[in-house]
């Protein structure tokens, strides 16, 4: 395990022991540490956020992360964001501490986030809390995505290979940018799904990519409300996930006009939205007479 004074890495090497009695080895387990976000403007600082997440690409979370509460809306808005160089801390403290610098155009984060808080690195809902909350910060629907279900669908194997950190701990979500072309352009690990987002649109914010209108969003797990939250405010014109999406998922998605896929193995989906009609079950709810 690294030192109290050493920057932490994503991946950590602990001993275990087997329980069918082999003995004991070393074993690569992926890192967990807490990121604080702070907000600078002029030469008032505060702290906003406290996220737990796998240490990388941190300066491209903050930023994603930004983004998607609607603190910055445009990219000069972002004057900069560097990892906290105070040094009465030890390295392992300064790396867990971020300083995003603001213009004062941006958008109040105390009034944004109503309060500070505490996100865990698999939280639901970050911050924004309601499709009506997208509408009063004015985000609009996304245009339409050029490629069929079907070639979303294989998009998952653009993840294949590519996650590093997860091949030698299994224990990471993986986001990934593909541009309108088809080309994978931005992958990015984190013990946390909307973290790992976060990097990805980060770093295609200062990468001077957003708007991302036509590109689409792939994420290894779970399609969450806060996953299709920040493809819409980024302008991401189709989210496709490995596994599950969530009902409330579906529903911002055909508000704001994002493609939906989930369920994506093998090249093969489910496609949540848009869809032509939108009958009733076809079998009844828990509880309801047939």
């Amino acid at each position: 395990m690294p030192a109290e004074d050493d920057a932490p890495s994503a991946i950590a090497r602990v001993q275990i022991l087997r329980s069918d009695g082999s003995g004991a080895r070393a074993e690569n387990v992926v890192v967990e540490e807490p990121l604080e976000i702070r907000v600078r403007r002029g030469t008032t600082e505060s702290t906003l956020a406290v996220t737990m997440r796998t240490p990388g690409s941190d300066l491209e979370l903050v930023a994603g992360f930004l983004w998607g509460e609607g603190i910055v809306r445009s990219p000069d808005q972002l004057i900069g964001v560097e990892v906290c160089a105070d040094p009465t801390l030890s390295a392992r403290q300064r790396a867990n501490v971020v300083i995003a610098s603001l213009s004062p155009s941006a958008a109040d984060a105390a009034r944004n986030m109503e309060r500070r808080f505490t996100i865990s690195s698999a939280c639901g809902v970050c911050g924004s809390a309601s499709l009506s909350d997208l509408h009063e910060r004015g985000t609009t629907r996304v245009a339409p995505i050029r490629f069929d279900s079907a070639s979303l669908a294989a998009m998952t194997g653009l993840l294949d290979g590519r996650q590093e950190v997860f091949a030698r701990t299994g224990g990471l979500h993986a986001a990934a940018l593909v541009d309108p072309d088809g080309a994978l352009q931005f992958l990015r690990e984190d013990v946390g799904r909307h973290n790992a987002v976060d990097k990805v649109i980060g770093a295609a914010l200062v990468a001077g990519k957003l708007p991302l209108s036509g590109w689409t969003l792939v994420v290894s797990g779970r399609v969450g409300y806060e996953i299709a939250q920040k493809a819409v405010v980024a302008g991401i014109s189709a989210l496709v996930g490995v596994s599950a999406p969530t009902s409330l998922s579906v529903e911002l998605a055909r508000e704001f006009g994002l493609t939906l896929l989930a369920f994506a193995r093998a090249g093969v989906a489910n496609q949540y939205a848009p869809v032509a009609d939108d009958p009733a079950d076809d079998e009844p709810a828990d509880g309801e007479a047939t």
